[in-house]
């Protein structure tokens, strides 16, 4: 649960601009993670709890700068929270263990989920299903 993960310990183990995104909601720059160029067979974690948030095969390039996938590995493992910051309206997608930021869901996705869920690349690892 989220209560298991303290601020102070996931300080350091985290970069700055880990902690920065996934505790304090920010956004890493656009085109900046190397899983944005990401095609190898795997699966996406969550960098706070490790808990399997997206498979290899929902991944797509949006061109938005930033990994996108059209939907979880399973539903649960991902909460929706209405996001009115910025002046603007979203969909904040949060990890469903820890309570992690993880960036933004949007209805303008290319495939038959009509999903789109834009991810902050720092807040995710990826499991190559070739080691």
């Amino acid at each position: 649960m989220a209560s298991e993960y303290l601020d102070g310990e996931l300080a350091g183990r985290l970069t700055a601009e880990e902690f920065r995104v996934l505790r304090r909601n920010g956004t890493e720059r656009p085109f900046s993670s190397e899983l944005n160029d990401e095609k190898r067979s795997g699966t996406y974690h969550c960098k706070v709890c490790d808990a399997a948030l997206f498979n290899h095969s929902a991944k797509f390039d949006s061109g938005c700068g930033w990994p996108s996938f059209d939907q979880e590995i399973e539903a649960a493992r991902v909460t929706r929270i209405r996001d009115v910051s910025h002046g603007m309206v979203r969909v904040e997608i949060r990890c469903a263990e820890c309570d992690s930021h993880l960036g933004h869901v949007f209805p303008d996705g290319p495939t038959e989920t009509g999903t789109r869920h834009c991810v902050n690349g720092v807040c995710l690892t990826f499991r190559s299903d070739e080691s």
